[in-house]
């Protein structure tokens, strides 16, 4: 059975950093792509970051690039999203998304398996 289980999430002041986990357990990470997806409260879920292994392209959303650096450690099966420079408009509930299609997280249709999520909330 396929489990994703965020962690990492918390309360940040603008301007800080968090770094969340992702850890993945029933599949291995190589051929899928493994995206980090939020929703902010009364928005539409929204594809942040994306890693397509074994290639290690990554996909980062506009409003993140330059700020967020996805990663993954095979080893132990766990992918990262480390956040700094976090705004307020960061505020959502992060999730951990695995697909063998490419077109996730873009297209959240082809995002297959989904974790349950981890509150990240930016605020003085």
């Amino acid at each position: 059975e396929v489990q994703l289980v965020e962690s990492g999430g918390g309360v940040v002041q603008p301007g800080g950093s968090l770094r969340l986990s992702c850890a993945a357990s029933g599949f291995t990470f190589s051929g899928f792509g493994m995206s980090w997806v939020r929703q902010a409260p009364g928005k539409e879920r929204e594809g942040v970051a994306a890693i397509y292994i074994p290639s290690a392209t990554t996909y980062y959303a506009d409003s993140v690039k330059g700020r967020f650096t996805t990663s993954q450690d095979n080893a132990k099966n766990t992918l990262y999203l480390q956040m700094n420079s976090l705004k307020p408009e960061d505020t959502a509930m992060y999730y951990c998304a695995a697909s063998r299609d490419v077109r996730c997280p873009q297209d959240l249709r082809f995002c297959n398996y989904w974790g349950q999520g981890t509150q990240v909330t930016v605020s003085s």
